[in-house]
């Protein structure tokens, strides 16, 4: 699995990411932008990057906090998100430039298609969904146990992509009145959406090694069903069947 490290600018900023692809497979791919949790691009979020692609999408983690800036723990991780959860404007900025990095670079050396989607992980799930809220040429946007409310609804019309919202119902970093506001937003934005919530189980479920007691916690089973329903939501966007 071939793994670059790809920078790229905002304004004054500059931005390290990671395009994922196999290099042995020769056919053009769907391009799968990926907003990682917020401990940012970690080997753990290139890892996760790899068992997405496999030889289906060629991948790219996305930077949300500029280069050098890699959090070593939650506090520090909270002092680089939290200021972009308060900033839908400047999120969006971010997603869109990583976006836009995916689709440049993945052209350049021929390895996608037209196919387009996004999948965030926690924090990256609020990400890619400020990326579909921007109006991006998305097919598919997947959320997995990811912010789903945002200071900045989307009108009515923003969001073209399919929107799949996977998610614990206790999770208490994202309570049901997150997920009701984000149910609301859709309807209101007259996006195609899908919700999916599993019984028993916490925040950051698909990370393995999770265990904050009452809080969070890996969770085999759901983050299995997660990847498999994820993969199947992809295909049927792509294949305009949803």
């Amino acid at each position: 699995m071939k793994v670059e490290q790809i920078r790229y600018s905002l304004g004054a900023n500059t931005f390290s990411g990671a395009l994922v692809y196999e290099e042995t497979v020769t056919r053009s791919r769907p391009a799968v932008l990926m907003a990682p949790n917020w401990m940012g691009v970690t080997s753990a979020a290139i890892d996760r990057a790899k068992l997405l692609a496999s030889d289906r999408y060629v991948v790219f983690v996305a930077d949300m906090y500029g280069e050098g800036k890699r959090p070593s723990n939650f506090e520090q991780a909270a002092a680089l998100a939290n200021p972009l959860r308060a900033d839908p404007a400047e999120d969006k900025l971010r997603a869109r430039a990583a976006f836009d990095c995916l689709l440049g670079e993945g052209s350049r050396r021929g390895l996608i298609d037209e196919r387009c989607a996004a999948i965030g992980f926690c924090f990256g799930g609020g990400n890619v969904l400020d990326l579909a809220r921007t109006g991006a040429d998305l097919h598919a946007v997947v959320s997995i146990h990811g912010d789903l409310k945002t200071l900045a609804p989307a009108g009515r019309g923003d969001i073209k992509a399919a929107l799949l919202a996977v998610h614990g119902a206790p999770d208490p970093v994202v309570p049901k009145s997150d997920r009701d506001a984000f149910e609301n937003e859709m309807n209101a934005a007259g996006a195609k959406w899908q919700m999916v919530v599993f019984s028993d189980v916490l925040h950051a479920y698909t990370d393995e090694g999770a265990d904050i007691p009452t809080i969070a916690k890996y969770d085999e089973p759901a983050a299995r069903q997660t990847y498999a329903l994820t993969h199947a939501f992809l295909a049927d966007a792509f294949a305009g069947r949803l």
